[in-house]
């Protein structure tokens, strides 16, 4: 592994640990700002309003810049607004924090694509991949030990603090060993726009495909603590143990299911194919498990939560493979698209789930609900998407 990769990977995990640092911290802060569960919910979908705005300005910013410094300008963002959350004094000021974060954080992906897909081919791009997605599992893993420990230890305002400041030490290293963007292209010659990609059936097949998986992917990044916390009665301690250990094991399934994976590409199976199945099994697997999560025994409910997380982990590793694969030279552009619609499910799962346990007391609806979710991205993957491969853009050579 390239020490630049390494670097993505560490951005990752900080991307992460900063956006669900808010969840590790609700469980103390809505106590000492006395916060009722809708507002709870509104300020954890917060972040994913900005994130999901602005992923359309993100694409065409890669695209028609150095990724290397667009990436960088938005990791500063977010490690300030994460500081300045510690600051907060109530609602409406930690609300404009997890704002900004969202609009420092949209490059992000966008930035991965633009990266991975010019600096690997395509057999290697399910472990490329698998390795940021280790990133968005290690963040909430260990994000949620350390950042609950810190939260014990000092308190949440101390935490965001912390965090905000180890995310800006990232910046450094990434501009002396940063991958070299000079030969990447700024926007492929002949390359179609976001209209034309906005047109594709297959397009919206995997634009709504994301969104149903984030549905169930976010509520249980910004929601998981509390339900150990409220409903399971784990201490803080524990919470940052047992929160972290499902995000831990998905880390280690995305890497095993994205070398299987390349593994099949390079003997010559189809590359579209072999992604589309790994993640319809891992969707599948996660439909099952999850609401099963919700038995009484605090044992079985965590195998059960831990074996929904493998389900994920086999699924994202070839998630955005899939889309550089199908998108070719407009991936930077149909990446943001697809955030844009697929973290409507950000914005939508921590409101919806504010409102369930409001009425009913308990999570365990919003469990069935995400399952759900799981369920139908598997459809759009597995039916929709069947037999669908690379666009043949007009005037545009596949990649």
């Amino acid at each position: 592994m390239s020490l630049s990769l390494f670097l993505l990977f560490l951005s990752v995990w900080l991307n992460y640990i900063d956006r669900g640092s808010l969840s590790v911290a609700a469980p103390q802060l809505s106590r000492e700002l006395s916060l009722e569960p809708q507002q709870m919910g509104f300020l954890l979908s917060a972040f994913f309003w900005t994130y999901t705005l602005f992923q359309i300005a993100a694409g065409w910013l890669v695209d028609r810049y150095d990724v290397v410094k667009v990436y960088g300008a938005g990791l500063a963002l977010w490690s300030v607004a994460t500081a300045l959350s510690g600051y907060s004094t109530g609602f409406a000021t930690l609300f404009a924090c997890r704002l900004l974060l969202g609009i420092g954080e949209s490059v992000a992906f966008p930035s991965y694509t633009k990266i991975l897909q010019q600096a690997y081919p395509e057999h290697e791009r399910g472990f490329a991949n698998a390795m940021v997605d280790v990133g968005t599992k290690a963040g909430p893993a260990l994000g949620t030990f350390l950042a609950g420990m810190l939260t014990v230890g000092y308190g949440w305002r101390t935490m965001f603090i912390a965090l905000g400041a180890a995310s800006a030490i990232w910046l450094i290293p990434w501009f002396f060993f940063a991958p070299n963007s000079r030969g990447f292209t700024k926007r492929p010659a002949g390359g179609p726009g976001l209209g034309a990609i906005a047109k594709l059936e297959i397009a919206w097949a995997t634009f709504l495909g994301l969104l149903c998986y984030n549905y169930a992917f976010y509520f249980l990044l910004t929601w998981l603590p509390s339900y150990l916390v409220n409903e399971r009665k784990f201490t803080q301690t524990m919470m940052s143990v047992y929160a972290a250990l499902p995000f831990a094991v998905t880390a280690i399934a995305s890497l095993v299911a994205g070398k299987l994976s390349d593994r099949r590409i390079a003997a010559g199976e189809p590359a579209a194919d072999v992604r589309r199945r790994f993640l319809v099994v891992g969707l599948v697997i996660g439909a099952v498990c999850l609401p099963a999560a919700t038995v009484e025994n605090n044992v079985v409910a965590m195998v059960l939560l831990v074996a929904a997380f493998v389900g994920i982990g086999i699924t994202t590793s070839n998630l955005w493979a899939l889309t550089m694969t199908i998108a070719g030279p407009a991936a930077s552009q149909w990446t943001g698209l697809q955030n844009a619609v697929g973290n409507m499910g950000g914005v939508i799962a921590p409101v919806i789930t504010g409102f369930i346990v409001k009425e009913t007391g308990s999570f365990h609806l919003a469990f069935f609900g995400a399952a759900g979710m799981l369920l139908l991205s598997a459809l759009i993957y597995g039916v929709w998407m069947r037999g669908a491969g690379p666009v043949r853009w007009p005037g545009a050579a596949s990649s």
